[in-house]
């Protein structure tokens, strides 16, 4: 069952983070986290997140915006640190549940129509929360999803974008973590068994992405959080 699981919850993820340009962390970490313990479940995540960063960002290039993405790196250098110190000293339970708040109120946040005005400086804030969220639960996207969303950027530069930016955090995540939580097989061993699926979630979320549109878009994203939120709350509470 658990491996049936597993294959779900890549596959999904993965189509969704390839049409999106969000969907793997948002959707797969709350999952994984219930199948693999903490450190196992997010180095995981960051590890296919990674691959699909780099096998799509060279034939969407053309839409990145580098500006933004040069402010995003130096702001997330400043949050990486923080998000290991976060993730060392917290719980599980903890790590559940507050992954399952970020997620709910950064929804309740887009539905009411949330906006933030883009600047360099918000650049460089959204940056170093979103270094924060990596280290600590493996999860970069919320803080650039509500901004993106703030500002109403077309799909085609968000997902480019965030991409881009996806290389850097997702490699320096990485590395922090192996060498400050450590590593084992069972992360790397995964990784390699989940490749296939991702290969199948690019091809189809590709497909997918050509044709939603900008409304379409909006609501997916909305549906995964909510989903994903209430689900990690209630496991969180023992109430699953």
């Amino acid at each position: 069952m658990e491996t049936i699981a597993f294959i779900i919850i890549i596959l999904v993820a993965s189509v969704l983070q390839t049409s999106t340009g969000f969907g793997f962390s948002i959707m797969a970490t709350p999952f994984l986290l219930l199948m693999f313990e903490p450190m196992e479940a997010i180095q995981i995540n960051l590890l296919l997140s990674l691959f699909i960063s780099i096998a799509l960002i060279i034939k969407i290039r053309k839409d990145i915006d580098f500006a933004i993405v040069r402010r995003f790196v130096v702001g997330s250098t400043m949050g990486l640190p923080i998000g290991i110190i976060i993730f060392l000293s917290m719980d599980i339970n903890r790590l559940k549940l507050g992954v399952s708040i970020v997620i709910l109120v950064l929804t309740i946040m887009l539905l009411l129509t949330f906006r933030i005005g883009q600047n360099k400086n918000r650049d460089l804030l959204v940056g170093g929360l979103s270094g924060v969220f990596t280290t600590s639960i493996g999860m970069p996207g919320p803080p650039l999803l509500l901004y993106f969303s703030g500002t109403d950027t077309q799909k085609e530069k968000l997902r480019s974008t965030t991409l881009a930016f996806y290389l850097f955090i997702y490699f320096v995540s990485l590395i922090i973590q192996v060498v400050f939580a450590g590593t084992n097989k069972t992360i790397w061993i995964s990784s390699m068994w989940a490749l296939p699926l991702v290969f199948i979630g690019l091809y189809v979320g590709q497909l997918l992405f050509k044709w939603i549109n900008q409304h379409v878009f909006r609501i997916f994203t909305y549906i995964i959080l909510l989903f994903t939120g209430i689900y990690l709350l209630m496991e969180s509470l023992g109430v699953m």
